[in-house]
């Protein structure tokens, strides 16, 4: 079964444990908000989803990291052998559309992942006006790909995108998995 490892990560209470659950259909910790200590993993298994005729499946690994600053030297650690980052933030916070450059800069470009391998979520949290228009983002954070995540308005639409992401994620390793076995060949 084909291993895929998605770090979520982002400023601190911007829904990234909440995202995780939903993602994973894991039920735990729903409720009240509880920081995450270091790094939460949840595993879930997709099957019939590698991408290629084989039909195998796919585990995927979800590593809920910490916004929590002081854990910045444990996240070389978190980022070994990932295969795609996550970053989410809360749109409706100034201090995220800002923070969240330098969490690009950390987990993606100190990395090496290209940029289709990063996905911006801006979590609409229940309540908020989710105001999708009028979000501006920095270079090179505006080249990414955005998605907006209101689970209360639209949540399988919001499942919907993070799948598009995970194949996405599984058709690059399944071409770096080809590359390798081509130049074992020859």
């Amino acid at each position: 079964m084909l291993r895929a490892k998605v770090l979520l990560v982002g400023p601190r209470e911007s829904g990234k444990s909440v995202l995780a659950n939903f993602v994973s259909e894991s039920i735990e910790g729903i409720g009240s908000y509880s920081p995450t200590q270091g790094v939460r993993i949840l595993e879930y298994e997709k099957p019939n989803f590698n991408g290629n005729s084989k039909g195998a499946g796919c585990r995927f690994e979800l590593w809920d990291c910490s916004g929590d600053q002081k854990f910045e030297t444990c996240w070389p650690a978190l980022m070994k052998d990932s295969h795609g980052v996550i970053i989410i933030f809360n749109p409706e916070l100034p201090s995220h559309l800002k923070e969240i450059e330098m969490w690009y800069s950390c987990f993606v470009q100190q990395q090496p992942l290209l940029d289709s391998q990063c996905l911006l979520v801006a979590h609409h949290k229940p309540g908020s006006a989710g105001d999708t228009e009028n979000l501006s983002l920095a270079s090179p954070l505006n080249k990414l790909k955005l998605i907006h995540s209101n689970l209360e308005e639209d949540p399988e639409d919001v499942r919907m995108e993070f799948m598009k992401y995970f194949r996405s994620i599984i058709t690059l390793i399944n071409e770096s998995r080809e590359r390798e076995e081509m130049f074992i060949i020859s």
